[in-house]
Formats: C-alpha cells, structure tokens, sequence
C-alpha cells in the first residue's frame, strides 16, 4: 500500500483527508497511476451542505482549491462513489468535486421535484456555496441530461461540458432500429420497499459487460436499495422521461465531449444519433466494446480521452 495524492484542504471543516490506494508492484516500478481507491477512506470524506433551496447535498471536494474545478454528476440511483474509479487516473493538480444528486446518496431525498432543472439548479447552488466561478462539467447517463441542462442555464458557469451514456431523445432522422433499449421501467414501477440489494433484478442492474470491483458494486447495490422505492419512481418519470432534450441544445455554448460505450444496453445507436446531429460541432469518442459505464470498465482509457479534451479546449 502507499500513500497517494491527498483529499486537500475539506471547505467545510478546513480538514486534510488522504486517500489511501494500492499500487501493484509492476504498476509501481512503471511509476503508473494507482488502480483502486479505499472506499472506506472516499466514503468518510463526504461532506454535507444545506442549499438555499432547503435541500441538502452530499458531496467530496478533493484536489487543491485553486485548481481548475471539475464537476462529476452520477448517473440514476448512483451516488458520488460511482466516479471512484475513475479517480487515481485524474490530473491531482484539478479540483475535482463529485455529487450525491437530490434524492441519492447523502442528498435529501424529498417527495418532489426531481425534474432535470432541479437537479441542475443544486449544483449551480453548489458552486455558490463552494464559490466555484466556472467548472469543466461531466455528466453520466442521468447525470448527462443534469449536466446538458447547467450547461444550458448557465453558460458562463460552464467552462466546458462531457456528457456519458447520453440522449437527446426522439428524432425523426434517426432510425430506431433493430436493437431494443434495456426496459428497466417496467421493473421499477413494482418496486416496493425495502428494496433488496442482493435480488437478482438489483444484480443485473448493477452488470457490467466487462469485470468491475465486487465490493464497489456491492456498496453500489446497498446504496442504491437505501433510495425509498417511490424516489426511484419519481425520478424516472420526472427527471428521465418527458424532456424535451432537443429544444433546448441549441443553448449550449461550451465546447463539449460526447462518450458512449458501444455495448450500451439503455442508449443505443438512435441516442447517439440524435445528440450528435443536435450538436454537430461536438467531439464524439466510442468505446465499442464497453457498456453504460465506460469509466468503471476502462478507468484508464476513458480518463485518457476525458483529459484530452479538457486540456486541449479552450
């Protein structure tokens, strides 16, 4: 084990956290990034902020303060943990701040309102309270749409934008074609708490085509049984289904990445098809061997394309 890079200064509490990870011997010689992050130490350093709006947010803010910020929104029934193992793979010298969305995680998980502008509207209140100016935002699945839609809003707050396992929902140019979406919303409507992390319906929720940490998932299927079934609910139908995504793209001003992985059993070919036509001048990367959640399964490669495009934009 060895020590590497540190959680800086905490904006709450001024607090030094260190985050411990392992290297493996070869990895180490090769002077490599390291491959996993304690999970006990990311999971002790979250903190917890009361908005304006009266909803409080989990939330870790790691890296030095005066680093360019970077925002990771999680994806529908992930929490902040999700980007963990992305993270030994990110440039130290960047502020990196990752979010428990309303309703997940440490966040306040309210009966209402779970539309894509109040996701958005918290971390733009976020930032306020972290007195972040602008950041880089990168969004996953869910968390795409929330991204699109700060990017949207607030342009100049978004200095440059990535969007994960995304849509811009129906366009007529765009072929549904033969391949079937993963149809998770006829599951979810029947479930009913407490919601078991071990059924083999929250099992295959939490698949992935490539090999992914066995603890990780577990800590991801125990916190994700812990959202009250009627949020689940409540957020698929007010947060991912209804939007009018293609309306508002135009708005986006900041140079964006769009990242899919080919073997997506939620978005397919038609999603990609209708973002990249709505936003022509975006740079798009495809891995196609890899599912939902390309940053799990190819940490390495994913954040090798993602740092290209935020240090090569303007």
């Amino acid at each position: 084990m060895t020590l590497y890079g540190r959680f800086l200064q905490s904006t709450l509490f001024g607090a030094l956290l260190t985050t411990i990870v392992t290297l493996s011997p070869a990895a180490a010689t090769a002077g490599m990034a390291p491959t996993k992050v304690d999970l006990d130490e990311f999971d002790r350093s979250k903190q917890t902020v009361q908005l304006p709006n009266g909803i409080t947010l989990g939330y870790v803010d790691i890296g030095p303060r005066g680093g360019r910020p970077l925002v990771l929104v999680h994806g529908y029934t992930d929490n902040a943990r999700d980007w963990v193992p992305l993270l030994p793979y990110l440039d130290k010298s960047v502020r990196t701040i990752l979010v428990d969305i309303r309703g997940h995680g440490l966040s306040s998980k309210p009966e209402c309102c779970y539309t894509r502008v109040d996701f958005a509207y918290d971390i733009r209140l976020l930032l306020d309270h972290l007195q972040v100016k602008d950041a880089d935002i990168v969004g996953h699945s869910l968390g795409s749409i929330i991204a699109q839609t700060f990017a949207e809003h607030w342009p100049e707050r978004t200095h440059r934008l990535v969007l994960v396992s995304s849509t811009a929902g129906p366009n007529p140019a765009c072929p549904a074609g033969d391949t079937k979406p993963m149809d998770f919303g006829s599951e979810i409507v029947k479930l009913r708490d407490p919601i078991d992390p071990e059924s083999p319906w929250m099992i295959e929720w939490w698949s992935s085509p490539t090999p992914v940490d066995a603890d990780f998932l577990r800590r991801q299927r125990i916190d994700s049984a812990g959202i009250p079934a009627k949020v689940w609910l409540a957020v698929l139908q007010q947060g991912l289904t209804g939007n009018d995504l293609q309306g508002t793209l135009p708005w986006i001003k900041a140079p964006t990445l769009l990242v899919w992985g080919g073997k997506d059993p939620i978005f397919l070919e038609k999603d990609r098809c209708s973002l990249t036509r709505a936003l022509p001048t975006a740079e798009v990367k495809i891995f196609p061997e890899l599912g939902h959640n390309p940053f799990w399964e190819e940490p390495l490669a994913f954040a090798a394309v993602l740092q290209a495009f935020l240090r090569s934009s303007p």
